[in-house]
């Protein structure tokens, strides 16, 4: 009898540690003051990602004793284990706060009047020293690069009818010289899609390293890609990027 029940008591232990290590999705909603959409879920322990829609919920796959990290732009980040009453009820509601920056100091000084000729003139500050200051011409705007330092120097020249960029248009190197900037351009997007994405795309996938490197070559040709890379939607880029990997399994297995 006394061997029965501690078999007994070995088998609901066994059971009950596979209920704890059971994965099973869970609905969560976020309240805050607030954009609700596009706020960042993480399984900090099970490392999936998710982002909320317009009302702010989401749903994330997570077992007993995960961490969920909670992160958006204006809110404070959060985290949380779950718990057994969220793994019962298989729902969870997360309260954010709006992120505050503190001043580590406040300095008294001159009162502003809101006349920005009169401030400057009473301001105590110095700026540096520029080119303007010497007569020397400089540029201020986004450094360009190797390609589209290129381009400019074939678009200028100078005198009446400037010969540079008639020559350079005539031999089609003007051309050639823009192809390369939206080949770096393209490059460039690529790169930070596979170091961004690659961690949620072939988690628990049996793709080799240089087909992984493949599909994202693959998928930079569509047209769509590069509009979306720089439109910074996450979840519109995931959702692409997935659509896109389907497409490259079927093209592969045909190979």
């Amino acid at each position: 009898m006394v061997r029965i029940k501690q078999l007994l008591f070995f088998l609901v232990v066994i059971f009950s540690s596979e209920g704890f290590a059971q994965t099973q999705d869970i609905k969560g909603k976020i309240e805050a003051k607030g954009d609700l959409v596009g706020i960042h879920i993480i399984n900090k322990s099970a490392s999936k990602f998710t982002i909320t829609n317009d009302d702010g919920e989401f749903v994330i796959p997570a077992k007993q004793y995960d961490t969920i990290m909670v992160s958006g732009i204006q809110y404070e980040p959060k985290e949380f284990v779950i718990s057994d009453i969220i793994m019962q009820s298989k729902q969870v509601t997360v309260n954010l706060e709006d992120k505050i920056n503190v001043l580590d100091q406040v300095i008294v000084g001159k009162i502003l009047t809101g006349d920005l000729t009169s401030d400057i003139e009473n301001s105590d500050a110095k700026r540096d020293i520029n080119f303007y200051d010497v007569g020397i011409p400089g540029y201020t705007g986004r450094r360009m690069t190797l390609s589209e330092r290129r381009v400019y120097e074939a678009n200028s020249g100078g005198g009446l009818v400037p010969l540079n960029p008639l020559i350079n248009w005539i031999t089609g190197r003007t051309k050639r010289l823009k192809e390369q900037v939206k080949r770096d351009e393209l490059n460039l997007a690529t790169d930070e899609a596979m170091a961004k994405y690659s961690k949620y795309l072939f988690e628990n996938d049996t793709l080799s390293i240089a087909k992984q490197q493949e599909f994202f070559y693959f998928m930079s040709y569509d047209e769509a890609f590069l509009p979306l890379s720089k439109s910074k939607n996450e979840y519109e880029m995931l959702e692409f990027l997935k659509a896109k990997l389907k497409a490259f399994k079927l093209q592969v297995e045909d190979n």
